[in-house]
């Protein structure tokens, strides 16, 4: 069985401390709290007060919580939100196209899949909660990347891979795809990352007005587009309508 990082439990436990009782706690009620002797709090404490997740009062010398605890707080708590917001509309999509519908957020230069809603049949379907998309070449990519300025720059940074032959990999194409996106309000993504499937996507919005999310169809190219090719205007109006919903219960209100 592996053993745990000391220096870590010690981290753990001493923003445990900060988080209770008094607001502020000065180097040595941090340590005898702890059991640790000031030296090895001191060091903790300034590791800590350098990545942001422990703050120091000039005027006392006494520490508390930082200010990027609560960033990830938020963070963490807006994904679940936005799942639980998302659940009943999303069931609606699904059953009114008939097709899978995805929910997807910016993780880590992709896009990543918190919520899945089967097909309303009875085939055989994986769940794809967890997985991984590209940024570039999905419609929930596309979307994260017309509409949040750091999905924009991290699928810029990144690599972007050819998957089909319709896959659009030069920065300036790419560009002009983001524009359409913004300008239309939705992305699609017609066998540009999986031959065969298509996928239509809007994005999600919250009471700030920031992208929080995107909300996707996916089903094969002959059910998602039409006879030119392009995806079947009333899809397109359903996803939009689901992400204008759920965007409204994040308390966005109407775009």
């Amino acid at each position: 069985m592996a053993r745990n990082i000391q220096s870590l439990e010690r981290a753990a436990a001493m923003l445990r401390l900060l988080a209770g009782g008094e607001r502020r706690l000065g180097l040595s009620d941090v340590a005898s709290s702890l059991g640790l002797a000031k030296g090895t709090a001191h060091g903790i404490l300034r590791t800590l007060q350098a990545e942001g997740f422990v703050e120091q009062d000039p005027a006392s010398g006494r520490y508390q919580l930082g200010a990027e605890l609560l960033r990830l707080g938020n963070s963490y708590l807006d994904v679940h939100e936005l799942r639980a917001r998302a659940l009943v509309w999303t069931d609606d999509l699904a059953r009114a196209s008939g097709e899978s519908v995805y929910v997807g957020v910016l993780h880590q230069s992709g896009v990543l899949i918190m919520h899945h809603v089967f097909r309303p049949d009875d085939s055989r379907q994986v769940l794809e909660v967890g997985a991984m998309q590209p940024l570039h070449s999905t419609a929930l990519g596309k979307v994260l990347s017309a509409y949040d300025p750091v999905a924009h720059t991290q699928a810029l940074e990144v690599e972007r891979d050819a998957f089909t032959p319709r896959t659009v990999t030069d920065s300036i194409g790419f560009e002009e795809i983001l524009g359409l996106t913004r300008a239309r309000g939705w992305a699609a993504d017609v066998e540009e990352t999986w031959e065969g499937i298509a996928s239509v996507a809007a994005p999600i919005h919250d009471r700030r007005r920031m992208p929080v999310g995107a909300v996707a169809v996916a089903g094969a190219v002959e059910r998602v587009c039409g006879e030119g090719g392009e995806p079947r205007a009333a899809l397109v109006a359903s996803v939009r309508d689901c992400a204008r919903s759920v965007s409204r219960d994040l308390g966005a209100g109407r775009f």
